[in-house]
């Protein structure tokens, strides 16, 4: 089988081209709380403009910033390798190449 051939029957392909296809539902619901997250962190800088470490609550306690940032930074990632993981569970994926499924290399 034939690299094109292997494409075009890829099921993100067919997302693609069908937009009523459940795989383009399924990321549509990430998509928009990414949006959200987005919009009320945008907000939040518009309501908040003191920068976090000149906080009073930040100076009291220098950690609490500190935790703060880092899980602002590591959470998001560690959300989506969960998803990632859980759909891949599901699926009985063992992050196998398509070319490598079909004994092509």
């Amino acid at each position: 089988m034939g690299q094109s051939a292997i494409l075009s029957e890829s099921p993100f392909v067919v997302a693609l081209a069908n937009p009523a296809s459940p795989i383009w539902r399924s990321l549509l619901g990430p998509w928009l709380v990414a949006l959200g997250l987005s919009a009320l962190l945008v907000a939040a800088g518009w309501r908040w403009p003191t920068p976090l470490l000149q906080q009073a609550w930040a100076q009291a306690d220098p950690s609490r910033p500190a935790l703060l940032a880092l899980l602002l930074v590591l959470l998001p990632p560690a959300l989506m390798a969960a998803l990632l993981l859980a759909r891949m569970r599901r699926h009985h994926d063992r992050g196998e190449s398509i070319d490598c499924a079909h004994g092509e290399h």
